[in-house]
């Protein structure tokens, strides 16, 4: 199966955590760390906001919108 990937940026406790992002079917995105400790997996719901719908905790609630500004931007 395709799915288109690129890489993203969300800002952690200590500093940036770069990733590779999955645009999988359904309209799910799912981002995973470069050292794997991070996997944060956002869709929109019916109201097309996007929301959280699995991953790995703890996690800062900042990261969806974050990462959501980041596919947007890449119109994907």
């Amino acid at each position: 199966m395709n799915f288109t990937e690129f890489n993203a940026t969300l800002t952690g406790s200590d500093g940036q955590v770069s990733g590779v992002v999955k645009h999988m079917p359904n309209g799910v995105y799912r981002f995973t760390s470069i050292d794997e400790s991070l996997i944060l997996v956002i869709a929109k719901d019916a109201e097309a906001q996007w929301q959280r719908i699995d991953g790995t905790e703890p996690y800062f609630a900042s990261w969806v919108e974050e990462l959501a500004a980041q596919i947007n931007h890449g119109d994907l």
